[in-house]
């Protein structure tokens, strides 16, 4: 196959490496099994242009993808309903898409696993048209988000150290808001502290992210919490992977989701894929069933438990 690696020299943990050196192993990983490879290290601002004019390369098979989650949901974006497939490093804070698709989580195991991966399809969704590969969420999770990029952090461990102090200062002061939500011929009106709409339904037991890449659902997750305790047995339930039997939570799944701001107070923001964004008063959320060909490492967990192949 045909590489194109397009690297994020600003993004995730990218930005503290010696990149011409990790350029070298790609070459050396991917061409030992015989593949072509070319990469290209780009500038922050330059990533989203530079994926896409990989998406539209004609000598390209698989584009190869580092970076943070902002780099892989452009990717994602750049990518869908392309014949050529996208690889993802896992070089982001959490990895959550690369780890609903099985990529191992060290970068040389990973390349090394794609040398002889497989193309599969999977799920990505959107808010109001912009591609999303985990989640779009409002109220405690943007909260968050804004006070952790006020903080100073230069690593890994450092960004998720500021998400940690940022968290427990949302939890002490959470937002709330009205908003309603349409799912299928159903109205929800509620008052709430967050809510979360992610692409396929979440796993259990671990880390936020879908078991099933290829699910063809959107999940809703309705924070239900009011009181203080409750807030925080709700944080301690997502982190450690309980869904279903967390009662501070209301789970609903969907193909397209409605979501409109009621609250009179105006300035609220949206995370998607780990990006703050502003929030329109109506988003219209949609799962895009197979819309993207990734390349996977033969048979892992994830893999298998697909139901199609390429």
């Amino acid at each position: 196959m045909r590489f194109l690696a397009v690297l994020n020299r600003d993004g995730g943990t990218l930005r503290a490496m010696d990149l011409d050196t990790f350029s070298a192993a790609i070459e050396e990983t991917l061409t030992a099994a015989g593949h072509t490879v070319e990469t290209r290290i780009v500038a922050g601002d330059e990533v989203v242009e530079a994926l896409n004019q990989a998406a539209r390369a004609r000598s390209v098979d698989v584009v190869l993808a580092g970076g943070g989650d902002g780099t892989i949901s452009a990717a994602a974006a750049a990518m869908k309903d392309k014949k050529k497939a996208l690889a993802i490093l896992p070089a982001g804070t959490m990895n959550l898409f690369a780890r609903s698709l099985g990529v191992p989580q060290t970068l040389d195991v990973a390349l090394r696993s794609f040398a002889d991966g497989e193309i599969r399809p999977v799920d990505v969704a959107s808010a109001n048209g912009r591609v999303f590969v985990h989640q779009f969420s409002i109220g405690m999770h943007a909260k968050m988000v804004r006070l952790r990029d006020r903080m100073e952090f230069r690593s890994r461990l450092g960004k998720i150290g500021a998400s940690i102090r940022a968290g427990s200062t949302t939890m002490l002061n959470p937002p709330t808001m009205t908003i309603s939500l349409t799912i299928g011929e159903a109205e929800i009106v509620t008052r709430t502290i967050g809510i979360g709409v992610t692409n396929n339904l979440l796993g259990e037991g671990h880390l936020p992210y879908a078991d099933h890449p290829d699910g063809g659902v959107l999940g809703v997750y309705i924070t239900v919490a009011r009181q203080r305790g409750e807030l925080l047995n709700f944080m301690l339930n997502v982190a450690r992977g309980r869904w279903r039997g967390n009662q501070q939570v209301e789970i609903h799944q969907a193909e397209r989701v409605v979501l409109k701001i009621r609250s009179a107070k105006a300035g609220f923001k949206c995370v998607i894929d780990g990006e703050l964004s502003e929030l329109e008063r109506e988003t219209v959320l949609e799962i895009h069933p197979k819309s993207l060909r990734v390349l996977v490492p033969k048979n892992s967990l994830q893999a298998a438990g697909t139901n199609s192949t390429a």
